[in-house]
C-alpha cells in the first residue's frame, strides 16, 4: 500500500483471532450490535457450505477457480490455506468502510493478522484465549460441524495459534464468560477508537 492510500484512511482495523472454537464468531456478532460505525469483514472462502451457514453471513462462498482468480488479480488484503481449504479477507470491501470512517473489525487467524498488519501498521490485534485446553475441545466438539479427525487437527494447530497470540498481539482476552469477553473486547476498541 502506498503512503497515498495509507494517509486517506480514516477509519481504524481491528483484528480478532483465537483458536477454533473460542467463540471469535460469537464475539463479533455482539460487538456489531453493541458498538456504533463498525464493519465486520466477512471472509471468502473456496470450502463448501456446512449445515445451518448462509453465504454473505458466515462467508462469501465461492469455488476453488474462482477464489484463485480471485488471489490472481489482487482482490485479497490476505488469503491463507487453513486445514486444507482457502480463505481470504476481501480487500474492496474493507477499504470502503476505512473511507467512510468505520472501524473494521477482522476476524481471522494469526498468519493472516500478521499479513494485514504489515499493510496496515496501525491495525489493533486482540487474541480470544480459551480457558483452558480441555474447554476449547469441549467447545469443538458441542459445535457439532467437523468429524473426528478434522477436531484433532483443529485442537493441534491451536497451541501453535496460542503461543503467536501471547507473542505478536497487543490484547489478550480470556473467554471464560462470554458476556465478560464482549464487555472487554468492547471497552478495547472503544480506548483504540476513541469513542
Amino acid at each position: 500500500m502506498n503512503s497515498q492510500n495509507q494517509n486517506s484512511v480514516k477509519g481504524r482495523i481491528i483484528i480478532i483471532s483465537g483458536p477454533s472454537g473460542v467463540g471469535k464468531s460469537t464475539i463479533c456478532k455482539e460487538l456489531v450490535k453493541r458498538l456504533d460505525n463498525v464493519y465486520l469483514s466477512v471472509s471468502t472462502t473456496a470450502r463448501e457450505k456446512k449445515n445451518g451457514e448462509q453465504d454473505g453471513r458466515e462467508y462469501h462462498f465461492i469455488s476453488r477457480d474462482e477464489f484463485e482468480r480471485q488471489i490472481k488479480a489482487g482482490n485479497f488484503l490476505e488469503y491463507a490455506r487453513v486445514f486444507g481449504n482457502l480463505y481470504g479477507t476481501p480487500k474492496d470491501k474493507l477499504e470502503q468502510a476505512l473511507k467512510q470512517g468505520k472501524t473494521a473489525i477482522l476476524e481471522i487467524d494469526v498468519q493472516g493478522a500478521q499479513n494485514v498488519k504489515k499493510l496496515y501498521p496501525d491495525a489493533k490485534l486482540i487474541f480470544v484465549m480459551p480457558p483452558k485446553q480441555a474447554e476449547l475441545q469441549k467447545r469443538i466438539d458441542t459445535r457439532g460441524r467437523d468429524d473426528r479427525e478434522a477436531i484433532e487437527k483443529r485442537l493441534q494447530g491451536a497451541g501453535v495459534e496460542i503461543a503467536a497470540g501471547w507473542q505478536h498481539y497487543e490484547y489478550i482476552v480470556i473467554n471464560d464468560d462470554l458476556e465478560q469477553a464482549v464487555e472487554e473486547i468492547a471497552g478495547i476498541i472503544k480506548n483504540i477508537t476513541g469513542e
